[in-house]
């Protein structure tokens, strides 16, 4: 039997292991082979490049791979879904928090059922086409709106539910309308939720190529998932790993620093919302 000192030190050991395997290596991987010349990337492995080129190969995914173009059309559709997920979010779980019934309760079930049910992607886009804003942002907009609600009103209702009604009560008698205390005392309450819900719909959303592909299908519009995918197809990108995976890199990085910057209040978030 292995004494419990013994187990103390092997289960942190044991997850970075774990971490190494499914975060380390890969993650090396691609920062290796991104500052490798054409000929050393031709097959990748784990290999530190025999000549180094990382400045020549950033500049010439940054330059011919369109990144520009693809980091603000990432960003005029993921700013826009996460302000829409916390707002319709938060309103919905104010709802459901502070209201009973059979009809509340089936409501908060349809909305949370996104957790478990996958989206219908070819009937996603037929409606956007009945709509007329297939092939747009706004229709990213509304599909990744649609898709990351759910999370948002299950941990927001969950935290809201542990707040004291006496605060909107006391707001109330105090003249404030429902608004107000949305406004006043709800939302400033659920600061922790919203960095969580902020920070996840961010890092899915970022990262999706899927559901791009099928909604916006490339083009100018296209997010940098997208485009990377349609720069890889290219003659430029064909089997150049070393571009590829610097395209990778420097797609990653402002996910990267929002994650480390703010892991801490995911985890908080999450605890708030789910388990309080």
């Amino acid at each position: 039997m292995i004494p419990p000192s013994v187990r103390r030190l092997l289960r942190p050991a044991a997850v970075l292991v774990l971490a190494l395997i499914t975060i380390g290596i890969p993650a090396w991987l691609v920062l290796v082979t991104s500052a490798k010349p054409q000929g050393e990337a031709i097959k990748p492995n784990l290999a530190l490049p025999r000549h180094w080129q990382p400045g020549s190969n950033y500049r010439t995914t940054f330059d011919e791979g369109q990144m520009l173009r693809g980091f603000l059309n990432s960003i005029l559709v993921v700013i826009p879904s996460v302000i829409l997920v916390l707002l319709l979010g938060a309103g919905a779980a104010w709802v459901f928090a502070r209201r009973t019934g059979k009809l509340v309760g089936a409501a908060y079930a349809l909305s949370i059922s996104g957790l478990l049910l996958p989206p219908a992607v070819i009937t996603i886009v037929m409606e956007l086409r009945q709509l007329g804003i297939a092939n747009t942002r706004p229709g990213m907009i509304a599909v990744y709106t649609g898709m990351y609600l759910s999370t948002a009103i299950f941990f927001m209702t969950g935290f809201i539910r542990t707040l004291p009604y006496e605060l909107e009560e006391a707001a109330r008698i105090d003249g404030a309308s429902s608004w107000k205390v949305f406004w006043r005392i709800i939302l400033p309450l659920l600061r922790p939720v919203i960095a969580t819900a902020t920070i996840m719909v961010m890092l899915f959303a970022w990262s999706d190529v899927f559901y791009a592909f099928f909604v916006l299908g490339g083009g100018p519009d296209a997010t940098m998932p997208l485009n990377l995918y349609q720069v890889a197809s290219a003659a430029l990108y064909l089997n150049n790993w070393h571009l590829i995976f610097a395209y990778v890199t420097l797609m990653s990085l402002p996910m990267v620093v929002v994650f480390v910057i703010a892991q801490r209040r995911i985890i908080s978030g999450i605890t708030s919302g789910a388990v309080k």
